[in-house]
């Protein structure tokens, strides 16, 4: 089961995070083969860490919840709430599969809360800036309740344009890049 994760920086966390960044790397390289795509969020100011995507195929909400809570910035209070959210990898790939690589241009999470019926759960045609795609489903994956994106644009409205906008309740665009281990 793929599940989507997205911590949300506690204000002033930064000197937190940066003191427990070897714990969570460390952590993270324990779901290295379970994870289809990671990597921080950004204030407009692209400096300062807004939160950490985490998408990950796991055995079941049990495990997913688990990740998402056991992760030392979160037992540290880093984080001021997580998004967790069962999630369907409609690419069928993971984010080093992306053939723009993992440097170069503008990146962004793009998160549409849903409200009422499903939409965008297709892929969009002609759409090779999609890193990562696929629904927000409920734990039992029946319900629609949103939908995640990892996208190359060239600034946030074309980003937030992958989304239908009057489908959703609200629609989140989030600067974001490739995370991981430096090498």
């Amino acid at each position: 089961m793929e599940f989507f994760c997205y911590h949300r920086d506690r204000r002033d966390s930064l000197a937190l995070r940066t003191e427990l960044l070897e714990e969570h790397w460390s952590y993270m390289d324990r779901y290295a083969a379970e994870m289809i795509a990671r990597g921080p969020t950004f204030a407009p100011d692209g400096e300062t860490p807004t939160g950490s995507v985490h998408i990950v195929d796991l055995p079941d909400a049990a495990a997913a919840r688990a990740f998402a809570f056991d992760e030392p910035n979160y037992q540290a209070g880093a984080y001021r709430d997580v998004l967790l959210r069962r999630w369907h990898n409609t690419l069928g790939r993971t984010m080093w599969d992306f053939p723009g690589g993992r440097t170069g241009g503008n990146r962004y999470l793009v998160l549409g809360l849903g409200a009422g019926r499903a939409a965008d759960r297709d892929l969009p045609p002609d759409r090779d800036d999609l890193i990562a795609y696929g629904p927000l489903l409920s734990d039992d994956g029946a319900t629609w309740l949103g939908t995640a994106v990892l996208v190359g644009a060239a600034d946030p409205d074309e980003a937030r344009a992958v989304l239908t906008p009057d489908r959703y309740a609200e629609i989140e665009v989030h600067d974001w890049r490739f995370g991981g281990r430096p090498s």
